[in-house]
């Protein structure tokens, strides 16, 4: 799966990934509350222009605003369901209990995700091992999986106020797959052996973010499969955001990190 990521999964990007590989994309977080204002830069975050796999990615702000949203949506070819972020670190965020601030509110979170499921829409949920440290001790997001009904879980390694250069841990992910649910393992999966390491312990899928900008074909790669080269795949990417019209700000973010080999 192609992780959402902000100012760079517009729909060009989610097609290049998906024709090297991705099983399925997601949108960046998309806030509803714009959503229900139908605030042009908003709706410009959730732009479909192709039929590929996609759920659309939303940080609900309450209940009667998702409620409204979903009551009035018309899925579209290639629609796979909603996803709901319970991971996002930013400060902004996270001081009105949302984004990775929303892993111990499970209350909460069932009431949105029964919202959802009220329009029989598929929803997944996205979600860290808590906002700091304590709440990773203790467990929430095992509870959490444990007490939601979402279709599958994209379990990111780490708490939401780690650092990208920290590690990932792992060993988390064996109590999440012993609950039953379905789980996918985000965070720094980038080589055939990490696959295999999250296939034995029992996860359902991985998903790339970081790693796929710096070679969309990586979701070929991970599977074994014969990959494209890079500047074929810049190129192809390219023409992509000509045919879509995708604002400069993507292409541009793109191409400085599939120039640098890094993200600064």
């Amino acid at each position: 799966m192609l992780a959402p990521l902000e100012d760079y999964t517009g729909p060009a990007l989610r097609k290049i990934c998906f024709d090297n590989g991705a099983d399925l994309t997601f949108t960046e977080m998309t806030r509803v509350e714009g959503l229900v204002r139908n605030n042009k830069a908003t709706l410009l975050r959730i732009n479909i222009c192709d039929n590929t796999p996609v759920q659309i990615q939303l940080l609900p702000s309450n209940e009667s605003q998702l409620e409204k949203y979903i009551s009035h949506f018309e899925p579209f070819d290639g629609f796979m369901g909603f996803n709901l972020n319970l991971c996002c670190p930013s400060k902004n965020i996270t001081k009105y209990g949302r984004g990775g601030a929303m892993v111990k509110r499970i209350e909460k979170t069932n009431k949105l995700v029964g919202i959802v499921q009220k329009f029989n829409f598929p929803v997944s949920i996205k979600l860290s091992l808590g906002l700091n440290e304590f709440e990773k001790e203790n467990k929430v997001y095992l509870q959490n999986i444990k007490e939601t009904s979402a279709d599958f879980y994209v379990v990111q390694a780490k708490t939401s106020i780690q650092k990208s250069i920290e590690d990932f841990d792992y060993s988390v992910l064996l109590d999440c797959v012993e609950s039953g649910k379905e789980i996918i393992a985000n965070g720094g999966i980038d080589t055939i052996k990490k696959v295999d390491q999250m296939k034995k312990i029992g996860c359902k899928g991985v998903m790339v973010g970081r790693s796929a900008i710096l070679n969309p074909a990586i979701f070929n790669k991970l599977k074994g499969n014969k990959t494209k080269s890079t500047q074929v795949i810049k190129e192809e990417y390219l023409a992509l955001c000509q045919k879509y019209a995708e604002p400069e700000k993507y292409y541009s973010n793109f191409l400085k990190v599939a120039n640098s080999g890094k993200f600064v």
